[in-house]
């Protein structure tokens, strides 16, 4: 008998993307309905969940040795299947430290503990290479970051989870709401005045799986004399590569976030 889990049900699509880089794949048995990446796990997989629902009459069949899941949020979905007496691992990574440690868990799980290090060490050093390239950009407009908004719902109001205001840091930006409590939603909510009153030079969005209504923003009397919204700096960020706490952070959101700031840099503020 193995001494790893065999049958692995990922309750959440980051995880299910690290199992596919590592070669595991083999071992999950079930992939939640909003899986995206890698696009192939969703024909491949039978799919048992919503994010805060799960089909229990599936999950049985499929006879998991581990359930996978990410965030506060699925509290109650892992407490019905702890109840049903399946093996459970919530995880609940809100920076970019305690990703790669997730991730290196994760690796460990499934006996692919140096695989898992060297995807998490060549993701860091991108994270460096970025960083260097947004400092030079930084000095050349003289010192100052280029303000951005990040917007992950609208009613209410909600700024970005910890990691995404990492990311902006990293890429040349200043998250403006960086300094609040950046660990539940609700600690996230912001005013459409405070909005106007940081005058965000950037405005990025990810509606946490639903599309963008840009014109929900522009019209917004409250925000017409926001740089950001004057400049039509408004940005739409795919969830699946910004709002997931796995590998599509560092494959393709925070490219997508310095690719939109060092674009600012270069347009209006560098001489």
């Amino acid at each position: 008998m193995s001494d790893y889990p065999s049958r692995i049900i990922c309750l959440t699509e980051e995880s299910t993307e690290l199992f596919y880089l590592l070669g595991e794949e083999w071992r999950i048995v079930g992939i939640s309905a909003y899986t995206k990446r890698p696009p192939q796990a969703a024909q491949q997989k039978p799919k048992v969940s919503s994010f805060i629902s799960a089909n229990m009459e599936k999950i049985e069949r499929l006879k998991p040795e581990l359930i996978i899941g990410f965030s506060d949020i699925q509290a109650a979905l892992a407490h019905k299947l702890i109840e049903k007496g399946y093996q459970v691992l919530i995880t609940n990574q809100r920076s970019l430290k305690e990703i790669f440690e997730v991730m290196q868990l994760l690796s460990r799980i499934v006996s692919r503990e140096e695989e898992g290090k060297k995807l998490i060490q060549s993701w860091q050093e991108k994270l460096r290479q970025i960083h260097e390239e947004s400092q030079i950009l930084i000095e050349k407009s003289g010192g100052r970051r280029v303000r951005v908004f990040f917007q992950e719902w609208d009613e209410p109001l909600i700024s970005c989870i910890e990691w995404v205001g990492e990311l902006i840091f990293i890429c040349g930006g200043e998250d403006i709401f960086f300094s609040r409590g950046r660990k539940s939603a609700s600690e996230r909510i912001v005013t459409k005045e405070e909005v106007a009153s940081h005058n965000p030079e950037i405005w990025l969005n990810s509606w946490c799986g639903k599309a963008c209504d840009k014109e929900w923003i522009t019209n917004e009397a409250k925000w017409q004399e926001v740089e950001a919204i004057r400049k039509n700096e408004i940005y739409e960020i795919e969830s699946e590569i910004i709002l997931q706490p796995g590998p599509a952070l560092f494959l393709a959101g925070v490219e997508r976030i310095r690719d939109i700031i060092h674009r600012y840099y270069k347009r209006y503020l560098i001489p």
